[in-house]
């Protein structure tokens, strides 16, 4: 039971810090700003941009200013390279999550089998005189599965919406990259 309670204390510090990441993050997000940007962008007004992105703490507006600041050379590499950096941070403590989810009912399943083990050789020695302690032995085994299964079922609804919403953030960063690139040609095309 003790690799079980700390999978489950390990699993909840990561779902916790995950739930934070993006609350904090999706308090950054600044929509507004980031349309000025593209707009300011498309009239080839870059002190502008540099003014009013100062100090923003949006993922998508770091990664825009990262291709802006390299457009005279690869705007896109720079933001693919900037938007790796978010996509890390997004995915921080995801493979705790991922592992605590498989490898709890495994532990849970070990404990059981174990456990097992442990009522049959009981009954290999008392024999049938006392078949209730084998049972209790094997009721008492089945709880480090359900246990398991319990921290692997916890953990994999947050894992699957942490990571819908790392897709969703990949597919933002893309459109605004896109955009961008598609405004900056314009712009050097007049």
């Amino acid at each position: 039971m003790l690799p079980l309670i700390l999978c489950s204390m390990a699993s909840m510090a990561a779902i916790v810090e995950r739930a934070f990441f993006w609350i904090s993050l999706k308090k950054r997000r600044d929509q507004k700003l980031l349309d000025e940007v593209l707009d300011l962008c498309a009239q080839q007004q870059w002190d502008a941009v540099r003014e009013k992105t100062m100090g923003s703490r949006d993922y998508i507006i770091k990664i825009l200013i990262s291709g802006i600041l390299h457009r005279e050379f690869s705007m896109s590499k720079a933001m693919e390279a900037a938007a790796a950096a978010e996509i890390k941070r997004m995915r921080r403590f995801m493979g705790v999550i991922d592992t605590m989810i498989t490898a709890a009912p495994l532990l849970g399943i070990l404990g059981t089998v174990t456990g097992i083990i442990v009522s049959f050789s009981a009954f290999g020695l008392s024999g049938l005189d006392d078949p209730r302690a084998v049972m209790g032995g094997i009721a008492q085994a089945l709880v480090t599965t359900a246990f398991g299964l319990g921290v692997a079922i916890f953990s994999v609804f947050p894992y699957n919406y942490f990571y819908s919403r790392i897709e969703s953030a990949v597919a933002d960063m893309e459109s605004y990259a896109a955009s961008l690139e598609i405004v900056f040609e314009k712009g050097t095309k007049k």
